[in-house]
């Protein structure tokens, strides 16, 4: 008899393992929890099918597999995960500094998202077709969306100790944040048009996109003010934290009934608390633990995400041909990231060093959380397996290569670079 798991089951079993895996990486490995998680929930998916090839009996890759199938992604990442890892990202953005590099800031995570897009969804038409797997452009260009948002967690830590300019350090951080946001709602049209097999125009899609940003950002300014005129009234750091939740989870849940963009208002949100509410609105026993708070949010949610990616290898175990796919769109997902963000460097020579910015946003652009939650959204079928398949082997790469070397790299190019120069 099947027993299907309910959210509190699912949730205490990622949350149990996730827990696991973190005592041992801090006990032992002492590696970044991202790449500690990612790494150990690959080879644990590694020992279940190993244990399945030598007891077939044994069942254990079925088991893990139903586990997977049984969790609702989509409204657990989309409608829940989401708003809270974006208004968790926007609190540490300084305001200030992200004024300074705005136009900067405004094109590469509009434009440069879009051009990331479509030079992904082309380039895996091509590959798919190559591999044998055939994948609609609809489809190609879904993933090309969900995986062109950045993730700036561990890059931001390693530029702030290797004396990056806080100028550059804003555009990435700014950028990365807000392509989130911009790549979710790119993201949710495509898929929309993917799922009806209703051809898209370019004018709707333009419509839809303002609309739904534009919306969420205005949403984002009101749920956010309302968020802090209430803190800046009072100072009690537990009904303060309260009414942070209150803004994510009612502003979300707001957006999703209005149609327009939760995570957009969510990074709006977080990005007003974060600069005026932690400057006029807290006390700093507040501040602390609010800050705190929100940290821990974070960096629990992503465990869970990046513990998740690695147990999909038991999913993908044996397709070779999606695993090939996977390691042949690495070099096409870089190479999109070194054209929509080296373009517009070329044209910035005098605000950002291009020798130093380059570098560091194409190979400190690292695929996360963001990527695993859309592709593990999809509805299920055959597209979303390949997706899921080239998602996992591109952030696997990203987490474990990029993140890995990124430290070593960045205080390389830094060389004599000063902090203040910009």
């Amino acid at each position: 008899m099947h027993y299907s798991l309910t959210a509190f089951d699912a949730a205490s079993i990622l949350i149990v393992v996730s827990a696991t895996l973190g005592w041992v990486n801090h006990r032992f490995l002492k590696l970044p929890s991202t790449v500690a998680l990612t790494m150990m929930g690959a080879l644990a998916s590694v020992i279940v099918i190993g244990l399945d090839a030598l007891m077939p009996a044994s069942r254990l890759s079925e088991t893990v597999g139903t586990f997977l199938n049984d969790i609702d992604f989509h409204e657990t990442l989309m409608n829940g995960m989401l708003s809270f890892l974006l208004f968790a990202g926007a609190l540490h953005v300084d305001l200030e500094q992200l004024k300074k590099g705005r136009w900067q800031i405004a094109i590469l995570s509009t434009i440069g998202v879009v051009a990331s897009t479509l030079i992904v969804g082309g380039g895996f038409y091509f590959l798919s077709g190559m591999m044998g797997l055939g994948v609609p452009m609809a489809w190609c260009l879904v993933f090309g969306a969900l995986i062109s948002p950045t993730d700036p967690v561990a890059v931001m830590g390693v530029m702030k100790s290797a004396a990056v300019p806080p100028t550059l350090q804003a555009t990435i951080a700014g950028e990365s944040l807000f392509n989130d946001g911009v790549g979710v709602v790119i993201f949710s049209i495509l898929l929309a048009a993917a799922i009806s097999g209703q051809p898209l125009s370019i004018g709707h899609a333009a419509e839809l996109f303002l609309v739904e940003a534009l919306g969420g950002a205005l949403l984002g300014l009101v749920v956010g003010w309302i968020g802090y005129r209430a803190m800046k009234a009072i100072d009690d750091y537990a009904v303060e934290v309260l009414v942070t939740l209150a803004v994510v989870m009612g502003g979300y849940s707001l957006a999703h009934a209005l149609h327009i963009s939760g995570p957009v208002a969510m990074a709006v949100a977080g990005l007003l608390i974060g600069n005026h509410g932690v400057s006029y609105a807290m006390s700093a026993n507040t501040k602390d633990y609010l800050l705190k708070f929100w940290a821990l949010i974070d960096e629990v949610l992503n465990a869970v995400l990046f513990l998740l990616i690695g147990l999909e290898a038991v999913v993908v175990a044996g397709r070779w041909g999606l695993l090939g796919l996977g390691v042949l769109t690495v070099p096409l997902v870089l190479a999109a990231r070194a054209i929509s963000v080296g373009t517009p460097l070329l044209f910035w020579k005098k605000l950002l060093p291009f020798g130093l910015a380059f570098p560091s946003l194409t190979w400190g652009g690292l695929r996360g959380g963001i990527s695993i939650a859309l592709a593990l959204s999809l509805p299920a079928g055959p597209m979303k397996d390949v997706l899921v398949a080239a998602t996992y082997v591109v952030v696997l790469f990203s987490v474990l290569v990029q993140g890995g070397t990124i430290g070593p790299l960045v205080k390389k190019w830094t060389g004599g670079v000063g902090p203040a120069t910009l």
